[in-house]
């Protein structure tokens, strides 16, 4: 019991990678024994995680963190294995561990080179919640890094077969390919400016520990590389706010965002949206805030601009979207704005009592969306499987015909749209109130997108389940099936638990605030 209260952190965060080894060692061809051997392996991060969880207000703290562990990793330019958690990590971790054996089960329907997939799926959890659980700069970037590679593979060779892209002189490639290749180069160009500023700060404060670099790097004063600190500071606030900005996405970082969750596969894409974007909301919470507090106060008004733009223009573009899919991809830069406006509202008023509920709010926020967006993603994976097409225009009138599954849709629409009751209202609900006396303008003028949320919602409803039913179906589209409802049942739950009792998250939530910008 030691072994394991000493190096739980470590086993949630490598058992992904070698449950990704066993499910590549199975012998045969069998894909049946690779799902199910990858599913239930799956299972042991999340029971780590709440025994974490469960344990956690018991853990000693230390320096705001629990179950930290330390050893020496590079010990020529001092950076550890130095892992750790608070309220904020915590939350994360367990989003990821909740959504990823999910997202397993939802990918039963794969039949390609199935044991590559599933483990690239499992190593790609090892390089999330290494974000979440790093406390040593060096380490966070590596595990930001590896986080790349198996989901371009996923997008590159699992993507949607259909459709190219022109790219000049005639040249063609596949739509899937395209996507991949821009979600790599967006985020990798902005990761080059975030790993140059992260060695700048390892030289400048001689070690890559966050905890040190949280104490001394703020405080810093006198000139640096012949420039004033300052300036050097804001140079280095900027590397940082891009690469995670692009991530989030921000607009107008957010173009590659469309395509890489158009050509994901459906499973690909609720993870793509439920913990990937979180990374760059993470970087902002855990990094940005912490380390530059008089420069992000200072910017905090480009930040809220542009998390306004990303609320109202993400809902007018998933409006007049009539690819189903790409509805619900712009939905995500629509309701990832509101996370960021409360991240902007924080780093203006960092201390009091606004900024404080903007930052619940935005940190609940990010748990919410990663639920809903999830569902919705699997739910259109699930009515594309049966119809080949995700055309808006091509449904109509479903709902007598799969009734579950319409119930389930306008479910999971309606905790996106932020109905009282369910989890994305309560989260959206202390963002707007902690950001209207900070930002009054910006929140009013982000209520446009609110609205325009509504009416996307609601277009995405209409097409496909109300109206004249579209003949061509009859007989042709089945109802969802036993796996899809284990899949969706967890989902449902959360969406409705948090709704109605969101404490039990948001006072582990809180008390990491508190400590961190309180």
């Amino acid at each position: 019991m030691d072994f394991l209260n000493s190096h739980l952190l470590s086993l949630i965060l490598f058992s992904p990678l070698a449950a990704a080894l066993i499910v590549l060692l199975l012998p045969g061809q069998s894909k049946n024994l690779a799902r199910r051997v990858a599913f239930v392996l799956s299972l042991v991060p999340l029971a780590l995680t709440l025994l974490a969880w469960f344990g956690f207000e018991a853990a000693p703290v230390v320096d705001g963190f629990r179950f930290q562990e330390q050893t020496v990793w590079y010990s020529a330019i001092n950076s550890n294995y130095h892992l750790g958690i608070d309220g904020l990590s915590l939350s994360m971790v367990l989003l990821t561990t909740i959504l990823t054996p999910i997202a397993i089960l939802a990918s039963f329907s794969v039949e390609e080179k199935v044991k590559t997939y599933m483990a690239l799926f499992l190593a790609l959890e090892t390089g999330m919640l290494g974000v979440f659980l790093s406390l040593d700069l060096l380490l966070f970037f590596v595990f930001w890094e590896i986080g790349l590679v198996p989901m371009f593979f996923l997008i590159d060779q699992w993507g949607s077969a259909k459709g190219e892209r022109e790219l000049w002189n005639g040249m063609k490639v596949p739509a899937r390919r395209y996507a991949s290749f821009k979600f790599m180069i967006y985020t990798m160009a902005g990761s080059l400016g975030l790993l140059l500023a992260i060695q700048m700060i390892g030289v400048v404060s001689g070690t890559f520990d966050l905890i040190a670099i949280f104490q001394s790097w703020p405080a810093l004063q006198g000139t640096l590389f012949g420039l004033p600190v300052a300036t050097v500071k804001s140079i280095a606030f900027w590397a940082f706010a891009i690469a995670f900005a692009i991530k989030v996405p921000v607009w107008p970082f957010h173009t590659w965002l469309p395509d890489a969750h158009t050509e994901a596969p459906t499973a690909g894409s609720m993870i793509l949206a439920g913990v990937l974007l979180k990374l760059g909301a993470y970087g902002f919470l855990r990094l940005v805030l912490p380390l530059y507090p008089e420069q992000a106060q200072q910017y905090a008004g480009v930040l809220a601009l542009l998390a306004t733009a990303a609320i109202v223009f993400g809902a007018l573009s998933a409006w007049a979207q009539t690819d189903f899919k790409r509805l619900v991809a712009y939905s995500s830069v629509n309701h990832m704005g509101f996370v960021v406006l409360g991240i902007a509202a924080a780093a203006y008023a960092a201390g009091t009592e606004s900024a404080t509920i903007a930052m619940n709010g935005a940190v609940l926020q990010m748990f919410n969306h990663g639920i809903s967006a999830a569902a919705m993603f699997f739910l259109v994976g699930v009515i594309y499987e049966r119809t080949h097409t995700r055309d808006l225009e091509k449904f109509g009138g479903l709902f007598p015909l799969v009734p579950l599954y319409g119930a389930l849709l306008i479910l999971s629409s309606m905790a996106s749209l932020g109905l009282p009751g369910l989890n994305g209202f309560v989260s959206e609900f202390l963002v707007v109130r902690g950001a209207w006396p900070i930002f009054t303008a910006y929140t009013a003028i982000s209520m446009i997108g609110l609205f325009f949320t509504g009416a996307y919602i609601l277009k995405g409803i209409a097409k496909t389940l109300h109206g004249p039913l579209n003949e061509e179906w009859k007989g042709h589209i089945s109802e969802i099936n036993g796996r899809e409802l284990l899949v969706m049942a967890p989902l449902v739950v959360l969406m409705l638990w948090l709704g109605f009792w969101p404490a039990w998250l948001l006072n582990v939530i809180n008390q990491a605030v508190v400590a961190l910008f309180g």
